[in-house]
């Protein structure tokens, strides 16, 4: 199995940085106190460090069942954390033909402006949440309570170090209240930029590659046990290379901590489904992990 950066939290230890290797987790935290700390070692040789981090892993003396951290977070029980700390995460928009035509629709003036960033040679990126602002596995992702239109947006997430290096991918979840944003464009921080509107997880899959994996993005939402919906989308169907994407987020800027990149969606729910409390939410991407988490109000 390719290995996979984690957080975790165990009540004998608190939190903690480990790696998952296969279905066991090696506590590496003596070695490597957090995310930022990795990141930043791999500038310029993120191979090497990531089959250097899989070399202490087997050295250290504590390990744990993967399965054991399976549970919503609570104080005494062991559970994932997001696999972020330092780090910003940004997103990208519009990176899909299903998503530009998605956005025109809910657009009150037609989205002539999703139309054009689509062709655009500049892609849309913008901020989404601090590092510590994240939720993790089984953690609740927020709707807004002035919002009537709410949904998920299955999302594969970009690992860059400090130099915009490719480290690893990381499962999504870009929450997303599409009435407001529909309202106006400018709007766009409301509709993105809240509590609980960011989840990642449940690890990063370790991989330098400067491409993205070919891999199937799915999601099922949950209403009382229920399926209510349910998508799939290939990642070929990104419009915008990795390398682009990575060129425009690190120009004019630095990210000294490394920073995550969600690449945008291809599936959306139709225009008369919004999510509501309880729902359960499950995004899958082959290769990559599982993301499940409850929707609260926030």
């Amino acid at each position: 199995m390719t290995p996979m950066l984690v957080r975790f939290y165990h009540p004998e230890v608190g939190e903690r940085v480990g790696v998952r290797l296969d279905d066991t987790v090696y506590d590496v935290t003596e070695h490597l106190p957090s995310v930022g700390a990795f990141l930043r070692s791999t500038v310029g040789h993120a191979a090497e460090a990531i089959e250097g981090l899989v070399v202490v892993a087997r050295e250290t003396g504590k390990t744990y069942a993967a399965d054991e951290f399976e549970a919503p977070p609570a104080a005494f029980v062991p559970h994932w954390l997001p696999p972020c700390d330092e780090q910003d995460i940004w997103a990208a928009g519009v990176t899909y033909e299903r998503s530009r035509s998605a956005r025109q629709q809910e657009a009150v003036d037609g989205g002539d402006v999703y139309a054009r960033v689509y062709a655009a040679e500049r892609p849309e990126i913008f901020f989404k949440a601090r590092g510590t602002r994240v939720v993790g596995p089984y953690a609740g992702v927020g709707i807004r309570a002035d919002a009537t239109w709410n949904v998920p947006e299955p999302e594969l997430a970009v690992v860059f170090n400090p130099a915009m290096e490719v480290v690893g991918f990381v499962v999504g979840n870009d929450m997303s209240s599409r009435d407001i944003e529909g309202a106006n464009p400018l709007y766009l921080p409301q509709a993105k930029v809240y509590k609980a509107s960011c989840a990642l997880g449940p690890g990063i899959v370790l991989n330098p590659s400067p491409d993205f994996p070919q891999t199937t993005i799915r999601i099922t939402i949950r209403r009382a046990d229920q399926p209510v919906f349910s998508g799939e989308v290939s990642t070929a169907r990104i419009k915008r290379g990795l390398a682009e994407l990575a060129g425009y987020l690190g120009r004019s800027t630095e990210f000294p901590d490394g920073v995550i990149l969600l690449t945008g969606t291809g599936i959306v729910p139709p225009n008369d489904f919004t999510l509501q409390a309880d729902d359960g939410v499950e995004i899958e991407i082959e290769g990559i992990g599982t993301l499940k988490n409850t929707v609260i109000v926030v």
